[in-house]
């Protein structure tokens, strides 16, 4: 991980908060307005080191938004083997050699059955892929706070 340079002018970067007032961004319009400031200071190749760390901080304010809002849920591991199928033009025949008989290879694409350790191990090694996107995740529940 790069290490961000040093605040040298602490009264330019109090200008910058203060010209920005950097907050956790709730709306649309705020997302539009920061990554517009962004997309400016990007744009400066003198930037200063506090300028360099707005930059910073706006990059994680609006990664924060957009991972809430824009996030694209998870593939079901057997929606994932649908599609690379799909992709690679094959059948279900053309998998027993991973599932071990066809009619596996049909109950785990309908469903009926979840993928075993063994299926994950061969699906990733023929696709190219990380056994990881072959796993069930289920979302984390919410954080619970006691007071």
């Amino acid at each position: 991980m790069t290490r961000a340079p040093e605040i040298e002018n602490k009264r330019e970067y109090a200008k910058l908060l203060a010209d920005m007032l950097p907050h956790v961004i709730h709306t649309e319009a705020e997302n539009e307005r920061y990554t517009a400031t962004l997309e400016a200071l990007l744009a400066n190749p003198g930037r200063t080191r506090e300028e360099s760390r707005m930059v910073e901080l706006l990059t994680l304010l609006i990664e924060n938004f957009e991972e809430k809002n824009y996030a694209i849920p998870r593939a079901a591991p057997r929606d994932l083997v649908r599609h690379l199928m799909e992709s690679n033009g094959l059948r279900q025949l053309d998998l027993i050699d991973v599932f071990g008989a066809e009619s596996t290879v049909s109950e785990v694409l309908s469903g009926k059955r979840d993928l075993a350790k063994s299926h994950i191990e061969k699906l990733s090694l023929r696709f190219n892929v990380s056994p990881d996107v072959f796993f069930e995740h289920r979302p984390k529940a919410a954080a619970t706070f006691r007071k």
